[in-house]
């Protein structure tokens, strides 16, 4: 089905961003994957061409160019043509924006102009050992001592850990309060600021994942994002975006497999015929791109209504399930359709299919997703009546 989202210039820079990660990333890939983190050096290079943090105004170094598009964009080529590890998109879209939207203008001076360059890599810190991305279980804490703020606890499954410069914590600021959180931002050589492992995972093996540690560190109250006791509010306030950000990349995902899939199924020939030619296999690339047409239909969607300040957290919620789901599937298909091939590291669709079963869990589960939807069309458990849907939107949105 041919998109109606993307106009001459979208295009344009689609073939830029492609060439760029053909000669910059996607060589680099196999080597970054063995040695478990990707070079900072790329960082840098991505900087160069002006695709971190593209929507930060001229005056810190970016493009101001805040059309989620571009992102877009830059998500699906990276998913056909640079290294799933590469999490440039975290750094720019999901943790640059509390710094651009949440800092003050001093913030702003110090810090954006260096991770629009790729000389500082951004990473943020919610996870807990004990309480993974349970907010009420956060432990965590800050406490206030005047001139400074004091940080204990630890965070794990941190994306970009090892690399990261600046990380942004959430800590617990007012005790026995699920929502009283502040947000701060952590330079690498603070003192008391440790990183532990870079955990071995089952797939991204070349994305820097880590433990962070904090004892003691005294954190200088100009590196508070915004007021101190609304971090949790600030942490919602960006999911709409967070959820987006997934939903595109799980969708640029599946619909790679799809052409690594078309293209292997037309080659590869079994008992004298190619694969491409048995029923089996032409009816699971018909159902696999109904379901992907009709997932980049609502994605696109969803951009359109983000770029006009209109999308929901809630919205959001159904296309990050509805896309993860998806490429759970679609790549578990085209891993048998690929045969025992598909069983190899050698051929992508192997990597493939590991590194996308995290999508089901991180930014979210398909569990909490489903519950979010839920309650946004009024099925509450917590509510003792039943309520319209027009207040379970009201709700969901408060909370």
């Amino acid at each position: 089905m041919e998109r109606k989202l993307f106009d001459e210039e979208h295009e344009i820079f689609r073939d830029s961003v492609r060439a760029f990660l053909k000669n910059e990333i996607q060589p680099h890939a196999d080597r970054w994957q063995e040695q478990g983190i990707v070079d900072r050096e790329a960082f840098l290079k991505a900087g160069e061409q002006g695709l971190l943090l593209m929507w930060a105004d001229e005056k810190y170094g970016g493009a101001g160019m805040k059309d989620f598009r571009y992102e877009q964009i830059f998500i699906e080529e990276m998913a056909r043509y640079g290294d799933p590890g590469f999490f440039a998109t975290l750094h720019s879209r999901l943790v640059g924006p509390y710094i651009g939207e949440l800092g003050t203008e001093e913030q702003k001076e110090r810090w954006l102009p260096k991770c629009v360059s790729g000389e500082s890599i951004l990473a943020i810190a919610m996870t807990e050992p004990g309480a993974g991305s349970d907010v009420a279980g956060m432990r965590t804490k800050a406490e206030d001592k005047g001139d400074h703020w004091l940080l204990n606890g630890s965070k794990t499954y941190i994306s970009n850990g090892i690399n990261a410069d600046l990380v942004v914590v959430a800590a617990r600021t007012v005790p026995d309060s699920t929502h009283g959180l502040g947000l701060f931002v952590i330079e690498r050589d603070m003192e008391g600021f440790e990183r532990g492992r870079n955990l071995k995972k089952m797939g991204l093996k070349s994305q820097d994942t880590a433990e962070l540690f904090f004892n003691n560190v005294k954190v200088p109250k100009e590196n508070v994002l915004g007021e101190a006791t609304k971090g949790f509010y600030y942490l919602m306030q960006f999911l709409a975006e967070e959820r987006l950000l997934g939903a595109a990349g799980y969708l640029a995902s599946a619909q790679a497999a799809f052409d690594i899939t078309m293209d292997y199924i037309t080659e590869r020939k079994a008992f004298g015929r190619r694969i491409a030619d048995f029923q089996n296999s032409r009816f699971a690339m018909a159902d696999m791109r109904m379901e992907l047409d009709i997932a980049q239909v609502y994605v696109d969607r969803c951009v359109e209504e983000h770029n006009e300040g209109k999308l929901t957290a809630e919205v959001a919620a159904r296309a990050k399930l509805f896309t993860s789901e998806l490429e759970g599937r679609v790549m578990d298909q085209c891993v048998q359709l690929h045969g025992g091939a598909g069983y190899m590291d050698e051929y992508v669709i192997s990597r493939m299919y590991t590194n996308a079963r995290i999508s089901r869990i991180y930014a979210g589960s398909s569990e909490i997703m489903r519950e979010i939807i839920a309650r946004s069309i009024g099925l509450d458990p917590r509510q003792k009546k039943p309520k319209s849907v027009e207040e379970a939107k009201a709700k969901a949105s408060a909370a």
